[in-house]
């Protein structure tokens, strides 16, 4: 099978050095709106040669691994490929794009969320073990003929994925609450700290408390703007729940329960469980 890769950050990058070594893919190729990605990957060899998005029919599949508003720009792109051609979006959020779906594509659209990831972006962020033993999500995976399911999962398997089944609407308010409001969080921290606290004192005072809560605040905010519009509604509301939380915790401090607040942080223990 050939395989065209759009968008050669992190995601796409680290998906073109994976398949490369597949079995099943005879070629990998690239395309970046940006040039100096395009260079970049050829020259750390993420794929095996740049084409252009007129070639695109000479694929068995494309990958969509750009942002999510750049993803509904590239379906309309696409509207009129084969019917043959399998197109896989590795969006982190779905609803919007389902909706934004063209009809001719319904049959051959695989949206997928593999949820791995890294806070850094740009080719020269890619590596092969970025997928390994992460989990994909397939939204309304249901609705593509069985040749498009089939490689979707064959390929994500064959990336060393664990596959799960979602509908769109429980994967954006899932992920709203488990992976966007962390987002949320994390930018928020870092821009509370760095107008309270001179650069000195956070070199100094920011431990690996500190270091873990605010890495993911260096991700790409021409991604995540993109996923905050998209979801806005789940993430809101993610936020609200939140800060009822954060009130509580405020609340028991105030009232100086120690009681309180020492069993409210031991169910929080409870997450070392699942993770």
């Amino acid at each position: 099978m050939k395989v065209a890769i759009i968008g050669l950050g992190l995601m796409g990058g680290s998906l073109g050095l994976c398949l490369k070594e597949n079995k099943l893919i005879s070629t990998v190729y690239g395309y970046d709106k940006s040039k100096e990605n395009e260079k970049q990957a050829l020259e750390l060899q993420l794929v095996h040669e740049l084409i252009t998005l007129d070639r695109l029919e000479e694929c068995d599949i494309v990958f969509l691994a750009v942002p999510v508003d750049a993803i509904l720009e590239l379906l309309q792109a696409l509207k009129d490929i084969s019917f043959k051609t399998t197109i896989i979006e590795l969006g982190s959020t779905k609803r919007k794009i389902i909706e934004s779906l063209p009809q001719s594509l319904k049959k051959n659209f695989i949206s997928a969320h593999p949820m791995a990831g890294t806070e850094n972006s740009g080719p020269k962020a890619a590596f092969k073990e970025l997928y390994k033993d992460a989990v994909c999500v397939l939204c309304d995976s249901e609705v593509a003929d069985d040749l498009h399911q089939k490689r979707a999962v064959e390929i994500f398997s064959h990336l060393g994925m664990r596959i799960v089944f979602m509908d769109s609407v429980a994967h954006d308010h899932h992920t709203a609450i488990i992976s966007h409001l962390p987002h949320v969080i994390s930018f928020s921290l870092a821009n509370y700290v760095m107008k309270e606290e001179d650069k000195r004192n956070i070199a100094h005072l920011g431990g690996p408390s500190f270091k873990g809560m605010c890495r993911i605040a260096k991700s790409n905010p021409d991604m995540w703007g993109g996923i905050f519009e998209q979801n806005k509604e789940n993430i809101l509301s993610s936020i609200e729940c939140f800060q009822k939380e954060l009130d509580r915790c405020k609340k028991m401090l105030e009232n100086a329960d120690k009681d309180e607040l020492y069993a409210w942080m031991k169910r929080a223990n409870t997450l070392r469980e699942i993770l």
